[in-house]
Parts: C-alpha cells; structure tokens; sequence
C-alpha cells in the first residue's frame, strides 16, 4: 500500500484497482486456505556457459536491437498455466476432487512475496525473487486450492551488501533496496507504459527496445541460473541478432506474424516502432561512421510522417540525436 501511495506504480491502475484483495486470496478465491507456489526456469536450451556477458556484449552493440531474454520465445503465460493445471489433475488423481484456481502473472496475486514465504527462495534488492539453486530466471506459478496444507519454511536471504543490481540499473529505478520506481524502469517503459517516454529517460534506454535484464545479468547468483527443458522458451531469430534498422522496417502485419504466440505481441506495433525509435535515436548519437549514421536516418525518415503522433514524436527526437553526436556524423 505503502509503494502505491508513492505512485510507484505509474500508469498500472490494476495495481491498484484491487485494493488489498491481492494481499489475501481467500478473497479473490473464496475457499482458498493454501497457496502452492511453482517456478519454472526460462533459459533457452542451447544458453551457453558465461551466457551473462554475451548478454553484455550484445548492449554494447549500438544498432542491434536486444530483446528481453524472458520474450524471445513462447508466451509463458500459457505454457505455466497449462503446466499448473495438469499438476491440478495429478493432484486431483492423488487426493480426489478439490477446489482450485492456477494463475501466473495474470490476477491480483503477489507473486513474489508468496514464493519468498513458501520457501521458493528470498527477494532480492531488485524485488524479484532469488535462489541459491536458480538464481532469478525463472517464472513464478500458482495453485490457489481448499485443502489446508502443511507450510514450508521461508529461506534466508543471502545477498548480504552486495547491491551490483541497483548500481547497474541504467535508470536508477532500484531508488532503494527492495524498493522499484517502477516509472523509471526500462521494463515498465517499454512493455507496460502507452505515451510518450519521459525525454530525460530516453538516452539511458540504449538499444533495449522489449525489457530490461541488467538487474539480473549482473547478479552473483544468477551464474546457477538453469536452462529450461522445454522448446517453447528457445529464442526465435526474428528477436535475437537482429538490427535495429531490420525490425523498425516491419509493418504491423510483418509484426503480427512474428510476435504470434509470444509475449511482445500484446504492446502493439505503436508501441513497437515507439521504442525501437527510440533506440535508433540512441545509436545515431552513438554513430562511429557516415554509412553507419545515414542508414540510421534513412530508417528513421521512413516513419517521420507515420499516422501515429506517438511514432512521430519518437522519430523527431531520435533524428534529432544526430545533431548530437559526438562525433560530427
């Protein structure tokens, strides 16, 4: 209640509409008297060794265009929930009939806190949840049922004085530990905010264009990250190793077809060219060559009288990194 009243929550009126019923599940779920929590890993199969500093590598390349590693394959709102129900059914099997409900990412449940209390792992000073066995990448499920069941034991927390996750944020979101802005993070900026980009914002988006994982790049913890088993969350190769330039020329049909089935298609092709403007922008400013800047303006001038008032904006400000770049180009 406490981050509501700060406003950290910025235009996620959802968080807000339910008041406290997200903090008690028998009244979202009349009956429920337990919570079983699940976490499912999300690396792709093929993740290599030292996989955070390809990630590294890969923002440091100006014009490619990074993809948060989480929406590079299926959605996993329905993967988990499938995966959730046929537990239900096993359970079902085992114990016969009972009264449950599964939801991942989806309802006024707080998710994080009720791993943390069950034993899933602790928070870490990013708010997300940490395990000594699987770090941070993993999706967060729940079966909220009428059986009472024995607790597990929360675990104890062990990022001691360790904070590279709010020093490398590139926003400064993370304002204290445990404590997200949620209006100054690249994730909220890129996926869940619908209007301009606050301007003072923009230069520090870099080339992320869905997402942002610096937070858990950098965690000590995360070199135990495991590889999903599953083929639904192995990167799709519209979404990695792509340019900026190749995925700003889609239109919203090409866009369509290639977000099907995953999480980026419900921000709109809008929203889409808004942030991929906006890294644009970014590289021109970062532009080491002339070949290299004008094709960067070249891309840019094709949507400069684009129908849509928020594309246009983007794609004024970001030609407008032009005429700031260091290096005369």
């Amino acid at each position: 209640m406490q981050w509501l009243a700060e406003g950290f929550h910025g235009e996620m009126q959802y968080m807000q509409a339910h008041g406290l019923k997200r903090a008690r599940p028998a009244e979202l779920v009349p009956g429920t008297v337990s919570v079983i929590t699940a976490r499912m890993d999300y690396l792709p199969r093929d993740t290599p060794a030292g996989w955070q500093t390809v990630e590294f590598e890969r923002l440091a390349r100006p014009q490619e265009a990074i993809v948060s590693v989480y929406a590079r394959g299926r959605d996993y709102h329905k993967v988990l929930r499938a995966r959730l129900q046929k537990l239900s059914d096993r359970i079902a099997e085992a114990v016969g009939p009972f009264g449950h409900r599964v939801f991942t990412d989806s309802a006024p449940v707080l998710e994080a806190e009720l791993a943390r209390r069950s034993g899933q792992g602790w928070r870490g000073k990013h708010s997300l949840v940490l395990s000594r066995e699987a770090g941070s990448m993993f999706f967060l499920g729940e079966i909220y049922l009428d059986m009472p069941l024995e607790p597990t034991a929360p675990v104890t927390a062990h990022c001691g004085s360790c904070q590279a996750c709010m020093d490398v944020c590139p926003t400064q979101a993370i304002v204290a530990p445990h404590r997200v802005d949620a209006r100054r993070c690249i994730s909220y900026l890129t996926i869940e905010h619908a209007g301009p980009i606050p301007l003072e914002l923009r230069p520090l988006m870099g080339n992320r264009i869905y997402g942002c994982d610096d937070c858990q790049l950098i965690c000590p913890w995360n070199k135990f990250a495991q590889a999903s088993s599953l083929p639904d969350f192995d990167a799709r190769s519209p979404l990695v190793g792509q340019t900026l330039v190749q995925l700003f020329a889609w239109d919203e049909a090409t866009f369509l077809r290639m977000t099907e089935g995953g999480p980026i298609r419900r921000i709109g092709h809008e929203r889409w060219l808004r942030n991929i403007a906006v890294a644009l922008g970014n590289a021109l400013r970062r532009a080491t060559e002339a070949e290299q800047a004008r094709q960067l303006r070249a891309a840019l001038q094709t949507r400069a009288e684009h129908e849509s008032a928020l594309v246009r904006e983007h794609v004024a400000w970001a030609l407008a990194q032009g005429n700031m770049n260091e290096n005369g180009l």
